[in-house]
């Protein structure tokens, strides 16, 4: 386990973004189309997690950054190259533009300061989206990455960030997927040779500590 100092230099609030990963209703919400990863989501604390960060972000001055899936009315621009997307087009709830589906789900707080990031396309929360620009206009150095799922988008964003520079930081116990048992051991097996995994507590403690830079 990194030590409190390491943690707290790595998560300096003026060059740390924590990612928030489609903690959309239509996602993780009551209605969502996607009713097991919504259930684990939830019954295990990890949405409530998410909330906590995102209010201890807002209260040490770290930026808030939701990434959203969603997709137009009439599909342009959407993959179908994966039977991912072609049994998406078929959910009951479809994450279409300017509906509840896409809106980031309670208790997550968004705030007027956060951003929120959309795609259209693809399976990555980062490439072909404004999240890398935004994060270097920002000033970021390091990434916390939270969300759903730990199927596809949280690793394709892990990955994604450190091959464009960035320190990752996973807080594992802020990350959901199915079945249960599969995120812990693809965390501890694949995300963590590239991340620094930590628990949410451990993020909570560092921003307390409210480090200076210059």
């Amino acid at each position: 386990m990194p030590s409190q100092e390491f943690l707290a230099e790595l998560l300096a609030p003026p060059t740390t973004v924590l990612l928030t990963v489609e903690c959309q209703q239509g996602v993780v919400g009551p209605d969502s189309a996607l009713p097991e990863l919504a259930e684990q989501a939830r019954s295990s604390g990890v949405l409530d997690r998410v909330a906590l960060l995102a209010a201890a972000a807002h209260e040490s001055g770290v930026q808030v950054m939701h990434a959203v899936a969603e997709r137009r009315p009439d599909g342009r621009g959407a993959n179908r190259n994966g039977r991912l997307f072609r049994a998406a087009e078929r959910l009951p709830v479809q994450q279409l533009t300017g509906t509840k589906a896409v809106r980031v789900a309670p208790p997550i707080e968004v705030t007027d300061e956060d951003l929120v990031v959309r795609r259209l396309h693809g399976l990555s929360p980062i490439a072909g989206t404004d999240v890398d620009p935004l994060l270097r206009n920002l000033g970021c150095r390091t990434l916390v990455v939270t969300g759903v799922s730990a199927n596809v988008a949280i690793p394709n964003a892990v990955f994604d960030a450190v091959n464009l520079g960035y320190q990752v930081v996973v807080a594992s116990d802020a990350v959901a997927g199915v079945p249960a048992d599969y995120v812990p051991a693809m965390i501890r097996n694949t995300l963590a040779l590239v991340a620094t995994v930590v628990t949410t507590q451990d993020v909570l403690t560092a921003w307390k500590r409210r480090p200076t830079r210059g």
